[in-house]
């Protein structure tokens, strides 16, 4: 037993407010009920629309699946489609089950139906990433309620159940054939109604929604997978709302209608513990003290990104107010060390951070020789400790909004994604202390000496936390900018009537 767990309750108090997020006030202008938003999304589904792939958080950004939690700012679970829940013991939660919820098509949602959707999802090959390792028992509890089982005690069980993959859809939803079809399935505000291929896709308000009316009639999302062609698309007019506008791009628009959103992404230079140069730990506290992070973000994103005080960034806001303040490494001199610095050409900004790196890292006394490929190119020797130093921009929450999960990826004994090639008894330790803490503040605290314990071996020098830059037009008025990417039309969202 844990011995100083207090059961989780939660309930809804009056009526969920589906708000837009920190700073956004309700607009109180006439609204066109009948407007429909327009948006540039930036890439094609992959896999139909079908919410056990990463096309899920499309349909969470259009609101028209819904899952049983949903997560506050600081990524604590709240009341979504599950009013209430507790901890019944180390392995069981129960959830109580929203009533007078229609699906799409009409039909209830009960608990019955919760417990086959997530049923499909731990039985999907392969699994949503929030289930990676995870064996859950899922069974109804009466007329209201549903347990969920896991066979490790894990205390994140409500953040995992917010995954858009784990969304609650209709039986019609679900083939024979294990396809999934989102058409006419959720329960969101909007119901989906056409899906083209990977040009667009369309929703209409669903006036049938258990909570708040939206205040558009719908949405039409074309993808625009091209940056200069959706920069284009609000310039012109053609869409409301742009995701992700190219830096490159950002300075030829309106400064008025884009809008930058810190996101749980850290540009993070991995050096390599095991062998070459940064096997030793003094080589690595050079390196460490040789980054300009200052010059990098300046030159390279233009300042439009955060400089990295820690792993966690702004997207975090809970977390700069617990991190202790630490001293910069002290300069030295590597004496010609032989590096090589490697990273990918996916994202564009990286091969431009290794030039700047190269430049730095010379400057303090080593060797520098470089390779960048393509990433499907260059991620096996990465991990399989080929390179001295790697450059890689990496999301710190993945999909429970707990960054636990990212900090054992990359930085424990048995990390599968362990580009340092790390293997520390303190950052182990400490990892463990905050895998087993409760949800809330004890386990960020507990996150953030995890963070400590990494950074004191200088295996990982994060560098920038990276913004995305959304751009909406002058008559759109709460758009969501969220920096989880899980919301971007909700019910608030309108066009300001002429």
């Amino acid at each position: 037993m844990l011995a100083t767990r207090k059961p989780l309750v939660l309930s809804l108090l009056g009526v969920l407010m589906l708000s837009a997020g920190p700073g956004f006030a309700q607009d109180a202008a006439p609204h066109d009920d009948n407007a429909r938003i327009r948006l540039a999304m930036l890439q094609p589904p992959r896999s139909g629309l079908t919410p056990l792939s990463d096309d899920a958080f499309k349909l969470s950004r259009w609101s028209a699946a819904e899952t049983l939690i949903r997560l506050d700012p600081d990524g604590l679970p709240q009341p979504f489609l599950a009013t209430a829940w507790a901890q019944v013991d180390d392995h069981t939660w129960r959830f109580v089950i929203r009533k007078d919820v229609k699906f799409h098509d009409g039909t209830d949602l009960t608990p019955e139906r919760v417990v086959a959707s997530l049923v499909a999802a731990t039985q999907a090959a392969p699994k949503p990433r929030i289930l990676d390792g995870v064996e859950l028992e899922i069974t109804a509890d009466g007329d209201d309620a549903v347990l969920v089982r896991s066979r490790d005690v894990d205390p994140l069980i409500p953040n995992r159940l917010s995954s858009p993959q784990l969304a609650i859809l209709a039986e019609r939803a679900y083939g024979a054939d294990g396809r999934v079809n989102p058409i006419e399935a959720g329960t969101g505000p909007f119901v989906l109604k056409e899906i083209n291929g990977t040009t667009s896709a369309k929703l209409d308000r669903f006036d049938g929604y258990w909570g708040e009316r939206a205040q558009v009639a719908g949405i039409d999302a074309d993808y625009v997978p091209d940056g200069t062609a959706r920069a284009a698309a609000l310039r012109t007019g053609t869409a409301h709302v742009v995701e992700a506008i190219p830096v490159s791009q950002a300075a030829l628009l309106d400064q008025n209608l884009i809008h930058e959103v810190p996101m749980p992404r850290t540009n993070t230079l991995y050096l390599n513990t095991k062998n070459g140069a940064f096997a030793n730990s003094e080589m690595r506290r050079i390196a460490a003290a040789a980054i300009d992070r200052e010059t990098i973000v300046r030159m390279v994103y233009e300042g439009r990104a955060d400089v990295a005080r820690g792993l966690l960034g702004p997207a975090l806001p809970w977390a700069d107010g617990l991190r202790a303040a630490v001293g910069a490494p002290e300069p030295g001199d590597a004496s010609g060390a032989k590096i090589v610095l490697a990273t990918f050409t996916d994202r564009a900004e990286l091969p431009e951070v290794a030039v700047f790196l190269e430049q730095q890292l010379t400057q303090a006394g080593f060797d520098v020789t470089m390779e960048v490929r393509q990433y499907a190119h260059i991620e096996a020797d990465a991990l399989a400790g080929r390179f001295d130093a790697f450059i890689l921009s990496r999301a710190t929450v993945l999909d429970s909004g707990d960054p636990v999960a990212y900090m054992f990826s990359d930085f424990a004994c048995e990390g599968s994604f362990n580009i340092s090639q790390l293997c520390d008894q303190d950052v182990d330790a400490a990892l463990r202390r905050a895998a087993e803490a409760a949800a809330g503040e004890e386990r960020q605290r507990a996150i953030i000496e995890a963070e400590a314990a990494i950074l004191a071996t200088h295996a990982a020098v994060p560098m920038l936390h990276e913004r995305v830059i959304q751009g909406e037009a002058a008559d759109v008025v709460e758009a969501v900018r969220d920096p989880r990417e899980r919301e971007l039309v909700n019910t608030r969202t309108h066009i300001r009537a002429e």
